[in-house]
């Protein structure tokens, strides 16, 4: 029998390993990696820009990580970085015109996606829900990540 934490990681796991694999057979259709999708999207939400440091924080990624996809997008065209006296890291990275062109094609085809694999199964309620829990358990396992598991009392 399937413990639950087998059977949470596995379906985690697995969710996050479609998502990426939605992401690069979408973002290759217009010439650019999967990773590229979180960032254009969340980029897409703060019209005013962000630090790199605070896109690390929201996407909850790394700073090299961060590093390397902003300089790759920055090669393509879609973010430039406003420095108005900020040096590299505490720069805005804002989205070009064709960043903001190619964040409209990843909302819509998240949007796409996410009606075909939910469907009718849940309702606006069951919906919203779903992704308090999501939050919560997310919320959870970080602070357990940083302080550790909770010693079982007895």
């Amino acid at each position: 029998m399937i413990s639950r934490f087998e059977q949470f990681s596995f379906v985690i796991s697995g969710i996050y390993r479609y998502i990426q694999k939605i992401e690069r057979n979408e973002m290759v259709k217009r010439g650019y990696k999967g990773a590229f999708a979180l960032y254009l999207a969340t980029l897409n939400r703060y019209e005013e820009g962000l630090s790199a440091v605070q896109l690390c924080e929201i996407c909850d990624k790394d700073k090299a990580a961060v590093s390397r996809i902003i300089a790759e997008m920055e090669e393509k065209g879609l973010v430039e970085r406003i420095k108005n006296g900020n040096k590299g890291y505490r720069a805005k990275i804002t989205l070009t015109e064709k960043g903001k062109e190619t964040a409209v094609y990843v909302a819509e085809r998240a949007l796409t996606a996410i009606s075909s694999v939910s469907g009718e199964l849940m309702n606006d309620e069951e919906r919203k829900i779903f992704y308090s829990t999501l939050d919560t358990i997310y919320k959870n396992l970080q602070k357990v990540s940083k302080e550790g598991i909770p010693q079982k009392e007895q």
